[in-house]
């Protein structure tokens, strides 16, 4: 259900961008559901190749209908969870909080709706890799969807470690797509997902069998785990796809600005535009966003 346009290679990554196919689509909504009690799944359709311009990792700016008592003005930035097989078909799956999301949840099969994009970096995927591991938490798991799919593709093994707040909210099968993977689940609710046991559990991994690449999105203390992980294990990469608050989703309003370490140099960078998925040791700072 992912996109078969070809990942960049690892040295590519940070600023690789599909900016001539970005544009504005008119969408139909031809799905739209509850996956469980916070989350839904939401399939469009349109005109455009959005299959063939779309790869893992980027996002789409949407644009959330207006209610009788919900009235969001910006366009909401979300991850890509699919795409295809249908060269118009795109999928998206998000976590019901705010306004906008609301607002979004409202939109009935049928009815219409616009995006823009696609935005954005990819995640990259050495052509040698043979293992990778993938961390995720809560909705990030839709952003790393796809790649999931791209490395099976190629052969590549996948291992997952998933966390939740609790069984009812980890959405495997959601997340794996049908993928044969080594999958280990951690939860809110009985402290196996507290830092010290994901990163007892994170470093077994990794000592157990060599991962050539590790991915993550969303969750700031996942993040800050794996940097200190692999401090040991210089010669795996490490990616993560950052959530950050936007605006425009195309690097002209700057709200979307964090800082970075790129060997030694600090650079403010932006989410949006540079991103959002960057070399995992590169990212400085504390704030939560996740």
């Amino acid at each position: 259900m992912t996109t078969t346009a070809a990942l960049p290679t690892a040295h590519a990554a940070c600023f690789q961008r599909n900016a001539q196919g970005v544009a504005s689509h008119r969408c139909e909504v031809v799905e739209h559901r509850w996956v469980n009690d916070r989350y839904r799944y939401l399939r469009l359709s349109a005109s455009a190749d959005l299959a063939g311009t779309t790869r893992p990792g980027q996002f789409y700016q949407l644009k959330c209908p207006p209610s009788q008592d919900l009235h969001p003005f910006l366009l909401r930035p979300m991850s890509v969870y699919g795409t295809g097989p249908e060269a118009g078909t795109i999928e998206f799956l998000y976590n019901v909080t705010g306004v906008g999301t609301r607002a979004l949840a409202s939109l009935q099969a049928g009815s219409h709706m616009d995006i823009v994009g696609p935005l954005g970096n990819t995640f990259a995927l050495d052509p040698g890799a043979r293992r990778i591991l993938m961390v995720a938490r809560g909705v990030g798991l839709a952003t790393m969807a796809p790649l999931v799919q791209h490395a099976a593709r190629l052969g590549v093994h996948v291992s997952a470690v998933m966390s939740a707040r609790a069984p009812k909210d980890l959405m495997r099968d959601e997340f794996l797509r049908g993928v044969d993977a080594d999958v280990h689940c951690v939860y809110d609710s009985d402290g196996s997902s507290s830092v010290e046991a994901m990163e007892a559990l994170v470093r077994r991994l990794l000592e157990e069998a060599r991962h050539d690449a590790v991915y993550t999105c969303g969750s700031h203390r996942i993040l800050m785990l794996l940097q200190r992980v692999l401090q040991d294990h210089p010669h795996t990469r490490g990616e993560v796809a950052m959530e950050q608050r936007m605006a425009c989703g195309m690097g002209v309003c700057l709200s979307c600005v964090r800082l970075f370490d790129r060997e030694g140099d600090k650079q403010f960078l932006r989410v949006c535009r540079e991103g959002p998925v960057f070399p995992i040791r590169d990212v400085v700072g504390e704030v939560e966003f996740g």
